[in-house]
């Protein structure tokens, strides 16, 4: 974590990361942080700068991330501050950054995006060292380049700023920030939270992303994880077809990409046969095409974060107590920090592999749609994303796919 194209600070961290408080140790038990030389990498990526959502009310969803999840308030752009076609806020916990924007003139073309998808993500930005660089290889080997490499500036200093295409209506935003320091970008204003939180409640329930899952249509998997190998030089982490990813119902696959310091991964899911509709299908037809399915949250105390969060209102997934009682998962996992029932008792899923261990459980979907959700996830040593719970997963999605008559 030494090469000084790749870390934008002495200490190999992002200015997010070090605002957020966290050390490389911190960050390679949380996402499981790796080295790697960039010197290499005809596109390399630093980190995930922010995940940039539609929503159909963008007041209102920013109120809610930050009294359900947690979130801090630190920047917003509107018809207040000269930006009459939309409200957005920024959100930041620890160095996860959300921007949720919402339409205020009628004719947006946000507002049709919103009527067509329902409220999803639209931009996984990404910190890169070089935005000309990456846009040159990323021209060279045929990406659908959807903003040209340029500069934004104002009283805090100067972005560099472009944009490729990805599945479906999804962009990458590409943002170097070594000369600025404002809030989030040009354009937006200062602005803190008014929540205010009670005693004792942790500084945030969640650390950084972990990764970010996109489902694409029937056979264009393959070509997907070919244009993060090929335009962004992404690596294939895993794999898992067949019976790792299948129930008596419903079948997906799945491959794992992700940037050379595994700061940013992306699992891409297509569907696969099955004798009735997968999630992977439901989410197709619901957002309307390919998207940004769930973005998995690091935390270092997944127990403390998910009491917190069910007592914010936030719903999970349900798992039955056969999963628990099985004596094969205990024999399984091993040690583990947390008692199985504890584990029971908040329905937290746990798997291990030769690496290490992690603890994860999964939100119900967060809007009306079923579409996006959210994972929490606590690492000790694993790599993976929970092959071994898979099952167990898939059957309580499906639980509440019958529920709203979608399976």
């Amino acid at each position: 974590m030494t090469d000084q194209i790749t870390d934008p600070t002495p200490t190999g961290l992002t200015e997010g990361e070090l605002r957020a408080d966290l050390t490389l140790e911190q960050l390679k038990e949380l996402v499981g942080l790796v080295e790697y030389d960039a010197s290499r990498d005809p596109f390399p990526v630093t980190a995930m700068d922010s995940i940039g959502f539609v929503v159909g009310n963008a007041t209102q969803t920013a109120g809610f991330y930050q009294l359900a999840l947690g979130m801090d308030l630190e920047a917003y752009r509107g018809p207040e501050n000269g930006w009459r076609e939309s409200k957005s806020y920024v959100l930041r916990s620890g160095s996860a950054r959300f921007v949720f924007t919402g339409a205020v003139d009628p004719a947006s073309p946000l507002a049709d995006h919103h009527r067509r998808h329902g409220d999803g993500v639209v931009d996984l930005a990404l910190e890169v060292p070089d935005v000309d660089r990456c846009i040159e290889h990323a021209r060279s080997v045929g990406a659908t380049i959807l903003v040209e490499p340029h500069d934004e500036t104002d009283e805090h200093g100067t972005v560099r700023l472009a944009a490729i295409a990805t599945y479906g209506e999804t962009r990458h935003t590409l943002v170097d920030r070594s000369r600025y320091h404002g809030p989030y970008l040009p354009g937006y204003a200062a602005r803190s939270s008014a929540v205010r939180r009670g005693e004792g409640h942790p500084k945030r329930l969640f650390q950084a992303i972990d990764h970010a899952v996109g489902n694409v249509e029937l056979g264009r998997m393959d070509e997907w994880v070919e244009f993060y190998n090929k335009v962004m030089g992404f690596t294939n982490m895993a794999e898992f077809i067949g019976d790792d990813i299948a129930t008596d119902y419903s079948a997906l696959m799945s491959k794992v990409v992700a940037s050379g310091n595994h700061r940013v991964k992306f699992p891409l899911n297509e569907p696969a046969v099955a004798r009735k509709k997968s999630q992977i299908d439901e989410y197709l037809e619901f957002y309307a095409g390919a998207g940004c399915q769930h973005i998995a949250l690091a935390t270092n105390d997944i127990l403390r974060t998910v009491d917190l969060l069910r007592d914010n209102g936030i719903e999970f997934l349900d798992t039955p107590d056969s999963y628990y009682d099985d004596p094969e998962l205990r024999e399984r996992i091993g040690n583990v920090r947390v008692p199985v029932g504890e584990l029971k008792r908040r329905r937290i899923l746990v798997d291990r592999d030769e690496d290490g261990y992690l603890l994860q459980i999964f939100t119900k979907p967060m809007g009306d749609r079923p579409t996006v959700f959210f994972e929490f996830i606590e690492r000790h040593g694993s790599l993976g994303f929970g092959k071994g719970n898979f099952k167990a997963l898939f059957e309580a999605i499906e639980r509440e796919q019958d529920a709203r008559g979608n399976l």
